[in-house]
């Protein structure tokens, strides 16, 4: 038994154990079983648990008490009986199984969807009937109010085959070119099926007609993932009324409420390989979904990581025990796997011994395979030789090399170099030896950027190995050999400038340090070119000198921070008057701005008063035009709000508004004469 813990959640493998050799006879695994302890000691919780090859699909009946597996080769089902802990009955196949289903409580009803179109169905005694349907199938679900069968395939059209009439039906007509999967929601009898363009389209099977579209692809879209194909729907599961989860070809898995056509979360696995299958565990609010690598567990509320789980080999499929901590999985191995995880559950009924077993188990590394085997080349034999043992029974056979007993390994190779270990040992010294000189700090080669820093680094280190020899000091990390600020040693950016002002107002004694560091950095250069070895670390301590040196400088601390910044003053004199000199010399030129078409040029104010107008946010434009006026807020009868805008006139507006309303005017006054006249006319009176 593998024991692995994520996230402090306890994963036991009970398909893992010490595995034999197939070329062993059984009267050698059963001498095996009796001296080798690792070999007796493993679980073997349902006796031939496999498949010849591979195992395709795995389920379990609705009643818990049997399971059921297709695999290859030759295509068969295998019915396992939990209560008895063995094969029930072994039925071979004509072709390979894509998907099939349980109708009844237990095997007597079940229904195979093959590669090769045909739908074969089984009860209790074996093969029952045989049909076909006319595309390629993938999927399909039943519905038990209606006893028809949906099927989707490699068609626009969802076949639906009545079981009660035992005839087709009118198939349902979808948009999509391809459909992928399909599911029934088992509260309403929504149906959903999951087409090749990123689509799921539902139906309702009362009325046959679609009822919503869901675009999975744009929504499986984030900023965090790469997409360099179409997503299609390759996973689709309901879970109660109203949840949805969709798994797609990407390796996202979308969760959905039905009420809305947005995700509630986005889950990606980050390996971009196609989602399988996706599993509810509403007693933790979780969601298992996996691909052909791995199989996370996470909270479908937040979408935190529960657990994962990493089989050795790809995954075909997966099942999850009714109401316990029990995982089924289908491998691309003949080993079909058996999981316990506690926290999602107890174990089965038929299993219960697993409860009182893993409480008392302790992590253990898992036992590599051929243990009691050695695997050797014929270069290794050549080596050891033992090229006469070929074709005898001591050596068997493998791939590019052969299998012999690992006693009989080392003992021809003890009697061949009987120095190993001698040579061993001195191979560990040596390395101890290494690693200890690496964590000093050599002086073979300085970096190309910062010499004075890293001289100076170097020079401290030295004084602190002293102290260490003195008395025991805690060693700390250097940085020169920290790979945090190795690229401060590399790139020319981190060049420390000696010349600016805060480097030599903070460092006022720099002048005289640096020159001590230069006549170093130059006596190193020389000793590096000619010889182009490595040297060995100078020890020994400062001379009176030097000691002399630094405590005069230590006195002069003021003196010299005067000087320097008396220097950064007539520094910054200097280049004042450069730069006025240059001002004098220089011509001023006009500058021509070009105006956009439709825009009317006013001043430079009004120009920087529409920048900084544009550069505002909505909220501040908002309070500011209602300042203005060109704003008016109301609250309206139902509680909303109500905005209403004044279009602001610009000058040549106004200027033709007031031509036009001068012009009205004196077509107006034009006007009233003429009809006086007239009045005057009808009266008879004279004209004035």
């Amino acid at each position: 038994m593998q024991v692995s813990s994520l996230n402090e959640v306890k994963i036991y493998s009970l398909s893992c154990g010490k595995s034999l050799p197939e070329w062993l006879s059984d009267r050698k695994k059963r001498a095996l079983q009796k001296k080798d302890v690792d070999v007796r000691r493993r679980i073997e919780l349902i006796q031939d648990f496999e498949m010849p090859t591979v195992c395709t699909t795995i389920k379990v009946s609705k009643d818990g008490q049997y399971i059921l597996a297709t695999g290859t080769y030759k295509p068969r089902v295998r019915c396992y009986d939990t209560y008895q802990l063995s094969l029930k009955f072994e039925r071979c196949l004509d072709s390979e199984v894509v998907t099939f289903e349980t109708l009844s409580d237990d095997y007597s009803k079940i229904v195979f969807l093959h590669n090769d179109r045909y739908i074969e169905f089984h009860s209790q005694s074996g093969f029952y009937y045989k049909t076909r349907i006319p595309k390629f199938g993938r999927d399909f679900s039943y519905h038990y109010p209606s006893c028809d069968l949906y099927f989707v395939g490699a068609s626009s059209e969802v076949y639906r085959l009545n079981l009660e009439q035992g005839r087709y039906l009118n198939p349902l007509q979808t948009d999509a070119a391809e459909n992928n999967v399909c599911d029934i929601n088992s509260v309403h009898g929504l149906f959903a099926t999951g087409t090749v363009e990123g689509r799921v389209e539902c139906w309702d099977p009362r009325v046959r007609s679609r009822v919503g579209l869901l675009d999975c692809a744009l929504s499986s879209v984030t900023a965090d993932s790469e997409v360099n194909s179409l997503p299609t729907i390759s996973a689709l599961k309901f879970n109660g009324a109203l949840t949805m989860a969709v798994g797609t070809s990407t390796g996202q898995v979308l969760l959905y409420d039905l009420r809305s056509d947005k995700p509630l979360l986005v889950k990606d696995h980050q390996y971009g390989l196609p989602i399988k299958s996706v599993h509810f565990q509403n007693s933790l609010d979780l969601i298992l979904s996996a691909d052909s690598r791995i199989i996370k567990m996470w909270n479908k509320n937040s979408g935190k990581i529960f657990t994962s789980l990493e089989p050795e080999h790809d995954i075909n499929d997966v099942c999850l025990y009714p109401n316990s901590g029990m995982l089924l999985t289908a491998n691309e191995t003949p080993k079909m796997g058996i999981y316990y995880i506690p926290v999602l559950g107890p174990a089965p009924r038929w299993c219960s011994f697993l409860d009182n077993l893993t409480e008392e188990l302790e992590e253990n590394p898992e036992s590599t395979v051929y243990d009691d085997y050695k695997f050797v080349t014929r270069k290794d034999l050549e080596n050891l030789g033992l090229t006469h043992l070929i074709g005898s029974p001591f050596l068997r056979a493998y791939m590019h090399g052969f299998f012999m007993d690992i006693r009989l390994y080392h003992k021809v190779k003890l009697m061949v170099n009987p120095f190993a270990y001698e040579e061993y040992r001195k191979d560990k010294i040596r390395q101890k030896i290494e690693e200890t000189r690496a964590q000093r700090v050599q002086l073979k080669k300085l970096p190309k950027v910062n010499k004075e820093l890293a001289l100076k680094l170097i020079e401290e280190e030295e004084e602190k190995q002293r102290a260490t020899w003195k008395k025991k000091v805690k060693n700390l990390p250097n940085i020169l050999t920290d790979d945090r600020f190795k690229v401060m040693f590399e790139n020319p950016d981190f060049q420390v400038d000696e010349e600016s002002e805060e480097f030599r107002l903070l460092n006022p004694l720099v002048s005289k340090i640096s020159e001590k560091r230069k006549k170093k950095l130059r006596l190193l250069e020389q000793q590096e070119a000619p010889q182009k070895e490595e040297e060995e670390e100078l020890e020994g301590r400062p001379s009176d000198a030097e000691s002399s040196e630094s405590s005069d400088d230590e006195k002069g601390w003021v003196d010299e921070v005067r000087k320097q910044r008396r220097l950064l003053q007539q520094e910054e004199r200097a280049r004042r008057q450069e730069r006025l000199r240059e001002d004098q010399q220089t011509v001023l030129r006009p500058q021509f701005y070009e105006i956009k078409a439709g825009e009317e040029f006013r001043s430079f104010k009004d120009s920087a008063t529409r920048q900084r107008l544009r550069n505002k946010t909505l909220e501040d434009r908002l309070k500011l035009e209602a300042k203005n006026g060109t704003l008016s807020v109301s609250d309206t009868t139902v509680g909303s709000k109500q905005l209403t805008f004044t279009l602001k006139r610009s000058e040549q507006q106004k200027q033709q508004q007031a031509a036009e309303k001068m012009h009205r005017q004196e077509r107006k006054a034009l006007r009233r004469p003429a009809g006086h006249l007239k009045s005057r006319r009808k009266r008879g009176r004279p004209f004035p």
